[in-house]
């Protein structure tokens, strides 16, 4: 389904798993080209450490890759099923406080998505993303690898992320 970026931001900061995580979308970019996502640290997110829990910070770089890529490839006419197939994570400094990440989806990474979908009706890459602190240092190192697939012929275009 094609909506806007106001529509999904909002719809996903009310998402139980990432509302309850405090996983909150500060703003889909111009055109689903890039998102800013924040984790704020709080009593529901905090490990016996002090620290946001691995698992909030893993859970919430799931679905931004999926997301975007649907819904840049669904713009530019195409019926997709767009998933993470798998994902690794390294902890490198405990997020005591607030944390944050960008991702930016860049014309060469979907000219890449439509050449290869339109050659080989799949698409499969692995992306990088950093987890940082509010003072700039790197705390968690991730890669997202997503997979996107034309649909055939009486498919159900449901996305699952």
């Amino acid at each position: 389904m094609v909506v806007s970026e106001k529509t999904l931001k909002w719809a996903l900061c009310l998402y139980p798993p990432l509302f309850f995580q405090r996983i909150w979308v500060r703003k889909f970019h111009k055109g689903f080209r890039g998102v800013d996502v924040k984790i704020a640290k709080s009593l529901l997110n905090k490990n016996y450490n002090g620290s946001i829990f691995g698992g909030t910070i893993y859970a919430a770089t799931d679905p931004f890759y999926a997301l975007l890529f649907d819904q840049l490839l669904q713009r530019e006419g195409f019926k997709v099923r767009v998933w993470l197939k798998s994902a690794s994570i390294q902890y490198l400094k405990p997020g005591r406080g607030n944390l944050y990440f960008t991702i930016n989806v860049t014309d060469d990474m979907l000219n890449e998505a439509i050449e290869t979908l339109n050659t080989n009706g799949k698409f499969i890459k692995a992306y990088p993303m950093e987890i940082t602190n509010s003072a700039g240092e790197l705390c968690a190192a991730v890669m997202n690898e997503v997979y996107i697939r034309n649909l055939h012929q009486g498919e159900e275009p449901r996305i699952a992320y």
